[in-house]
């Protein structure tokens, strides 16, 4: 059977080591997921930056060739940091006051 144990006596040292172990290895693998969960979470989709940006996707496409906003390849899919979007946003109305648009 799957679900059968034996008990034995083991020394509480080591007890406390074993339970010690599995709880940083545990919380270790919960820390990375979070990690990777926020990473993908800052990036965003081609046509989720054209909408924060109000362009349209050839505009997009035109701006990330020329390099006025960096785009990421992921594959075959190119995406874009959330919070360099939103820098791009501030630069562009910074522009606008100082031109008195």
């Amino acid at each position: 059977m799957k679900n059968d144990f034996v008990l034995t006596p083991i020394p509480l040292d080591q007890l406390r080591m074993m339970i010690a172990e599995t709880v940083t290895a545990e919380l270790s693998r919960h820390l990375e997921q979070a990690a990777i969960t926020k990473v993908n979470a800052e990036l965003i989709t081609r046509k989720e930056a054209a909408t924060m940006l109000g362009i349209s996707l050839p505009t997009l496409l035109d701006f990330t060739k020329t390099g006025k906003i960096r785009g990421y390849r992921l594959g075959t899919r190119i995406r874009y940091k959330r919070s360099e979007i939103i820098d791009s946003l501030k630069q562009i109305h910074c522009n606008k006051i100082l031109r008195g648009a």
